[in-house]
């Protein structure tokens, strides 16, 4: 398959980011639709499509708008969570700089089906660009109503603010970022069945919707062309509909965002990206940092899909592929994502504030050249007592990606800990190398 633009078709043309612009191109001809229908009917189109959260845990849209009261007792919000904290992932921060409006029509019309009066994109602070566009937009979108009271003289209301983050990762788990956008710690909450969704208590104690960019961007074009329309897109898969974007990065001729239907193989992906750079193709981590890694074997049976990824052993995630070659040294890649996972971990479940560092301390023990055997069991023992047990999912995503490289690598965790250097032994690999472990590889 070629790379398929539905939501990057006008991603290049600077006027696309106005609103002159981007109704030239047929924007707000979804929301003129929703706004004639009845609420449920949106919702059940939207069903019909088949789009699942784009953010990566590819949970099926619908049932969170169905989900949230028909009745209303409470105000219900709406939220964007446009953190994109997950390293290698770069999508929303190009649609909220290029296609702003896709966002906003979006999350209008989700505002309509849910009856939500408010709604607030919540951006990592780092994204300037993206804020500065996004606040352009918004403010176009007031002037002219497509935003406020009485929008398009439908009486509809909805109100749309933008909050900046600090820059953690951990706000990008949907109960921390409500925290943090309420004033307070970005720490996760209790999860259902212990505590209610966010449908029924959310923002404030009130019934609230969360969906990523890139879904809220899927959204006009589903209510423009028809939900069955939308599910033709992915249909030889067993349960993914539409488009995916990914962000192409590692060793790639043509690194960028690419967005192709799902059913597309992994390799045409790659080909998307020009080709390998530097050397054959060695590994893959499809989905964000935080997902398995497979080896070039898998990569050449792998099909991007929620349920085809996993038959692979890893998964779509939010999209950030990152491609290594031969000369890529596995022990010290995984050390950094380890590194990572252990500085952004917020410290509120033993399992994860607690693991993510012991992980960390003993992947540095093996790339400075001390490793000792056993270690990488023991690495393996340890991610065990932290899938699945962490108060969110930040535990998991430091265990899946330690996992997977022992389980698909297991020899140069072997060599490198019983001959205390890299047994891909480059320029490249030692310059990917922490400084300090330099003299381990000579």
């Amino acid at each position: 398959m070629a790379e398929m633009k539905l939501l990057l078709e006008h991603s290049n043309d600077p006027e696309y980011a106005t609103l002159k612009g981007y109704l030239a191109k047929g924007g707000y001809t979804g929301l003129g639709k929703a706004l004639k229908m009845e609420r449920q009917a949106v919702i059940d189109s939207v069903k019909a499509s088949g789009l699942r959260g784009r953010g990566g845990a590819g949970f099926p849209a619908w049932i969170k708008w169905n989900g949230i009261e028909k009745e209303i007792t409470k105000p219900h919000y709406m939220i964007c969570n446009a953190d994109e904290g997950e390293p290698g992932t770069f999508k929303d921060k190009e649609l909220m700089e290029n296609t702003p409006f896709l966002v906003i029509e979006g999350m209008t019309i989700g505002g309509y089906a849910t009856q939500s009066k408010v709604g607030y994109i919540y951006i990592r602070g780092e994204f300037v660009d993206a804020c500065r566009a996004m606040r352009k937009a918004i403010d176009e979108a007031y002037a002219n109503g497509y935003l406020g009271k009485n929008i398009l003289g439908s009486g509809v209301d909805f109100d749309l603010y933008i909050h900046t983050g600090a820059g953690s990762y951990e706000c990008g788990e949907e109960s921390a970022l409500m925290s943090s956008l309420m004033g307070e710690r970005g720490m996760p909450r209790l999860k259902f069945p212990h505590a209610p969704l966010p449908t029924v208590a959310g923002l404030w104690d009130c019934p609230t919707i969360i969906n990523n960019v890139e879904t809220y961007s899927c959204v006009p074009f589903i209510l423009d062309r028809g939900g069955e329309w939308y599910a033709t897109l992915g249909a030889s898969t067993k349960n993914s509909r539409g488009t995916k974007i990914f962000s192409v990065s590692g060793h790639v001729n043509k690194p960028g965002n690419y967005e192709v239907e799902f059913g597309t193989t992994l390799m045409e992906l790659l080909d998307l990206a020009g080709g390998m750079k530097g050397g054959m193709l060695k590994a893959c981590v499809p989905g964000g940092s935080s997902v398995p890694i497979i080896n070039a074997a898998d990569c050449e049976r792998a099909i991007i899909g929620y349920e085809e990824m996993a038959e692979v052993k890893s998964m779509v995630g939010s999209g950030g592929c990152m491609f290594l070659n031969e000369h890529t040294c596995i022990v010290s890649f995984i050390w950094r994502t380890a590194q990572f996972y252990a500085n952004e971990s917020c410290g509120k479940c033993t399992p994860c504030r607690e693991g993510t560092k012991w992980m960390f301390q003993i992947l540095d023990r093996i790339v400075r050249g001390k490793g000792q055997p056993g270690d990488a069991e023991l690495l393996v023992d340890i991610t065990k007592q932290i899938d699945g047990r962490s108060f969110c999912g930040l535990g998991d995503a430091a265990a899946w990606p330690v996992a997977g490289a022992i389980r698909v690598f297991p020899e140069e965790f072997e060599y490198f800990i019983k001959n205390g250097r890299s047994m891909v032994d480059s320029a490249e690999s030692r310059a990917m190398a922490p400084k300090w472990a330099q003299p381990a590889y000579s």
